[in-house]
């Protein structure tokens, strides 16, 4: 089920707003768990493309998903303004990494149109849709859908076996 934007009665969305190769991507402020500083990710065999690793956030493992890789982008050097931005996907903790976060803010829910059918494609259906702000364009993210692929067994707990 697709991920709707939260709107209060006033009718705003409050938003959590990062950089991704010089565009500004946004995603509702309820999915957020916490936003960190980069850290050492330990890669993870056979993992999703997009999936760097995994890291150990007070005593809990979390896959980290890299959305330039998602996206389809070129890969960037890690800056000390890059984050990892934990969301929860389904009672699930999961990392991403961005660029930067550059702020959280509150938009009025009228100045999101949803994404046109002529940039939409099967590969592109994680547009939750499209901000119009004085300040530029924010696209908005529908999170279950750019994460759909973070397997659950990459976080599975080690199942022990006894030798023969």
């Amino acid at each position: 089920m697709a991920e709707e934007p939260e709107t209060s009665q006033s009718e705003e969305m409050q938003l959590v707003i990062f950089d991704l190769a010089g565009e500004a991507y946004g995603v509702v402020i309820q999915a957020v768990l916490e936003i960190i500083r980069m850290q050492e990710i330990t890669t993870i065999p056979q993992a999703p493309y997009f999936v760097k690793g995994v890291i150990n956030l007070r005593g809990k493992v979390i896959p980290v998903a890299d959305l330039r890789k998602r996206f389809s982008m070129p890969a960037a050097e890690e800056s000390k303004e890059s984050r990892i931005v934990v969301v929860d996907i389904g009672g699930q903790a999961i990392g991403m990494t961005v660029d930067a976060v550059t702020e959280v803010t509150r938009i009025p829910a009228g100045t999101v149109e949803p994404p046109s059918s002529v940039i939409t494609t099967a590969d592109s259906d994680y547009l939750l849709g499209i901000a119009k702000l004085d300040s530029g364009m924010i696209i908005l993210l529908d999170l279950t859908r750019v994460l759909a692929e973070v397997e659950p067994a990459v976080v599975a707990e080690p199942v022990a076996t006894a030798a023969p």
